[in-house]
């Protein structure tokens, strides 16, 4: 059972199972890495997808010393890449490069049927939408000025808004004058937002107000 199913050289058949239990393993990595944890679908894209281009790769050079110096080149290639691109891009790259060592080696038809089970796998992911964060986890920054108790200020409104709240931290700004607070919070719904925003700024004498899903992802008022 635990043979390698290529031991005595490559076929479709063993190759069909490497690589289909590398796509089903490169899911449930990617299902674990993010659960309950900030992500982006490109991230869980790419945990899907690496182990199939991985296990090509070490089929085609198992034992060969002058592929391995190709591959080790190849990765360099990957990592030290002069424009950054995302996660997604990488995996891109590297699927590609396994491809293209498949078609170098010689094994043209072994290439072309790796070719359509990852790029079937790709659009199916997809067109589904997998990985994609579809949680209305936010995180709200209200500046107050200094005069203002902010214990209890906005509960009303957060009772109103909110299904979650948690006051993460606490920072002061401008010389002293002014509270920065910062909140995790989770919207009842997200189509309330603007009037939720309203009516802080209504509460907090119209300073600054920053909604987001990440911090370098807000909208600033």
């Amino acid at each position: 059972m635990l043979d390698s199913v290529i031991a005595s050289g490559i076929s479709i058949g063993g190759f069909l199972i490497c690589i289909f239990s590398a796509i089903v393993l490169g899911v449930l990595t990617a299902l674990v890495f993010t659960y309950k944890t900030k992500h982006t679908a490109s991230l869980a894209l790419s945990l899907a997808i690496l182990p199939a281009a991985v296990a090509l790769v070490i089929m085609l050079v198992n034992g060969n010393i002058g592929a391995g110096v190709a591959v080790a080149g190849a990765f360099a290639l990957v990592r030290f890449r002069s424009v950054p691109g995302t996660a997604k891009e990488i995996a891109g790259i590297f699927i590609s490069m396994a491809i293209g060592l498949a078609c170098g080696m010689g094994y043209v038809g072994l290439a072309a049927i790796f070719f359509a089970i990852m790029a079937v796998f790709v659009l199916v992911l997809s067109t589904v939408g997998f990985g994609e964060n579809r949680s209305r986890a936010k995180q709200l920054k209200v500046t107050i000025p200094e005069n203002l108790d902010y214990d209890g200020l906005f509960d009303d409104l957060f009772e109103k808004y909110l299904s979650f709240n948690e006051l993460e931290r606490i920072k002061t700004s401008n010389m002293g004058t002014l509270y920065e607070l910062t909140y995790d919070i989770t919207l009842k719904n997200d189509g309330d937002s603007k009037a939720f925003l309203d009516e802080l700024r209504c509460r907090n004498g119209n300073l600054n107000i920053a909604l987001g899903r990440a911090a370098d992802k807000e909208i600033a008022m």
